[in-house]
């Protein structure tokens, strides 16, 4: 949606709550936060460009972006498991482990849905965020036993990878299961910042 007349403006402003009551950013942070609220769920939290992502990528602004993931979930009334768990990696990255481990927790899937070990790895993110290295290590066993998937058109895992194609004709490896790159990386980090334990410095080191 490109524009939005005055009564949804008001909305969507009355909608982000306290956060928007918080003291103005600095400067640098300034964003349309009308416009970034009125636009889709795709466009908002998938436009590596644009949405909240251009916002955390400013220095200083992590914590700006995740009160403007939460004014969009509240504006939109969205119970994206998604969009909790960005916020709660922003604020992760902020250092409010506690209020990142509540969000992290409205993240998992349906177990009948969760495919790919997507809930071992969010038990283990929330571990970390806790500290408690044996919650970790459990999780950190269920995500690695999770199994590739099969059927016509998937590739093999061969050592650990999967190669994709994808249609301009490039490959890729990608590490299976998926998030166990992130995990590593947090469990080589375990006493750091989650900032830097996230990082793939982390997640190069060899034990």
């Amino acid at each position: 949606m490109r524009h939005i007349n005055f009564a949804l403006s008001w909305m969507l402003l009355a909608a982000c709550g306290t956060a928007c009551a918080q003291a103005a950013p600095p400067p640098a942070c300034a964003h349309d936060r009308v416009r970034l609220l009125a636009l889709n769920e795709d466009q908002f939290d998938q436009d590596m460009a644009g949405g909240w992502r251009a916002l955390s990528a400013i220095p200083g602004c992590t914590l700006v972006a995740a009160d403007l993931v939460h004014a969009y979930s509240e504006a939109h009334g969205n119970k994206s498991g998604l969009l909790f768990w960005h916020e709660a990696q922003l604020r992760a990255e902020a250092g409010q482990y506690p209020e990142a481990a509540a969000l992290m927790q409205r993240a998992y899937k349906p177990a009948g849905e969760d495919k790919a070990g997507w809930n071992p790895y969010v038990e283990a993110t929330i571990a970390f965020l806790r500290r408690d290295r044996a919650a970790f290590a459990q999780a950190r066993a269920r995500l690695a036993a999770t199994p590739a998937p099969t059927g016509a058109g998937i590739p093999p895992v061969v050592d650990g990878y999967m190669e994709l194609e994808f249609d301009d004709g490039t490959k890729r490896k990608m590490r299976w299961p998926l998030n166990i790159d992130v995990v590593e990386g947090l469990e080589n980090c375990f006493d750091k910042p989650y900032t830097e334990a996230y990082a793939n410095a982390c997640r190069e080191q060899k034990r």
